[in-house]
């Protein structure tokens, strides 16, 4: 498989689609993107491995060199669901208009592999000291099940890792945690003209409500990161659902919240703490609670300012390193022994909407500074 030019090789990889989805009706599998990106770097001399972690859902580890140490640059291969209606092109085509490449993943993120390859074609002629990793993994949008799976098979990569979601080329040291969590209660429903017949789920839910707020302020008066935009860590009450009818005691309700930590804040540690807020709830309220998460949360990502890699990418990009609220496969690399930082072209402002884009002035930029770190750690 001959390597396209730049332009050519982003197209291609914005024209598979791998829409990663928990409705099945909408997820696809990205086997054909990792196929495409494995068939470029294996003509460039790379090993590539392809992991299965579930049907059509593939991770690829390509790696150019041997030994201990190196460098992964790493990324997701899928993307959201997308609305073709709201999009003033085909999302699945890359439209060169205003300055910016449109197309679904150019941002967020599979441009960023297309760059990568752009940034090591000059020095594929000089030996490496130490390998280069390039890591593209499956799911992030839904499960990140591709990050799990290769943080629960404990294989070490690389000294430093760098991932491409969209910083607007500013490195990221930290960032929140990302939980979901639902809390069912089943209580008794009857007649509401006599509460004796019943057992509200609906007035348990206002006690349960009650006690997860008195934790929220309880966490924000405890912990704080002047790092953050929003420095406490934030609990949502997102949706809930209930009852039937006026007329009846409600029997059922449902409510699902989103929690995001801290660094330093263990989301285990926190559900904990939720539980135990609940259970006397349930007792006093004589109804069924159950409290499970929707998804395995994302632990929060902190990695430390004096680190080799956040000072390499400081001075090569000429920002101290920030902090951002949105989660990443960040602290499923870092569990892996790599040093660890977001660092991408993309904004993440227009990711996860039509027309999402990647401004052209960052394109050079990007490989730049993707080349001065092939340099630092491989050369």
């Amino acid at each position: 498989m001959s390597l396209p030019p730049l332009k050519q090789r982003f197209a291609e990889l914005i024209a598979l689609p791998s829409v990663s989805c928990t409705q099945p009706a909408l997820d696809q599998s990205n086997r054909p993107v990792i196929e495409r990106l494995a068939g470029w770097l294996d003509d460039l001399g790379f090993t590539c491995e392809l992991q299965e972690v579930s049907p059509g859902k593939l991770n690829l580890i390509a790696v150019l060199g041997s030994g201990p140490g190196g460098l992964v640059l790493a990324g997701h291969t899928d993307t959201v669901p997308y609305d073709e209606a709201l999009w003033r092109s085909d999302p699945l085509r890359v439209d060169e208009r205003d300055g910016r490449w449109f197309g679904l993943g150019s941002c967020d993120m599979k441009g960023f592999f297309a760059l990568a390859i752009e940034a090591l074609l000059p020095l594929l002629d000089q030996p490496l000291k130490q390998p280069l990793i390039l890591l593209a993994t499956c799911d992030e949008e839904s499960s990140m099940a591709g990050a799990r799976a290769l943080a629960a098979e404990g294989r070490s990569l690389g000294r430093a890792a760098v991932i491409g979601e969209p910083t607007g080329l500013k490195p990221i040291r930290l960032h929140k945690g990302v939980m979901m969590e639902r809390i069912d209660i089943v209580g008794q429903s009857g007649h509401s003209s006599d509460p004796s017949l019943g057992h509200s789920a609906l007035e348990a839910m206002h006690a349960a409500i009650g006690e997860l707020l008195a934790l929220r302020g309880e966490w924000q008066r405890e912990f704080s990161n002047p790092q953050f935009s929003v420095p406490q860590p934030t609990l949502n009450l997102g949706c809930i659902h209930g009852g039937d009818n006026p007329n009846r005691i409600c029997g059922q309700c449902a409510l699902e919240f989103d929690l995001r930590p801290l660094p330093g804040m263990q989301p285990e540690m926190l559900r904990q703490a939720i539980r135990e807020r609940l259970r006397p709830v349930a007792e006093r309220h004589a109804v069924q609670l159950d409290y499970r998460p929707l998804f395995p949360a994302v632990p929060p990502f902190e990695q430390a300012a004096d680190s080799e890699l956040v000072r390499i990418a400081e001075s090569l990009t000429g920002h101290c390193a920030e902090a951002v609220a949105f989660g990443t496969e960040a602290p499923y690399l870092q569990q892996l022994g790599c040093q660890t930082l977001v660092l991408g072209p993309g904004d993440i402002a227009c990711a996860h909407q039509p027309d999402e884009y990647l401004d052209l002035d960052r394109i050079e930029p990007t490989v730049e500074l993707l080349r001065g770190l092939i340099r630092h750690y491989c050369l």
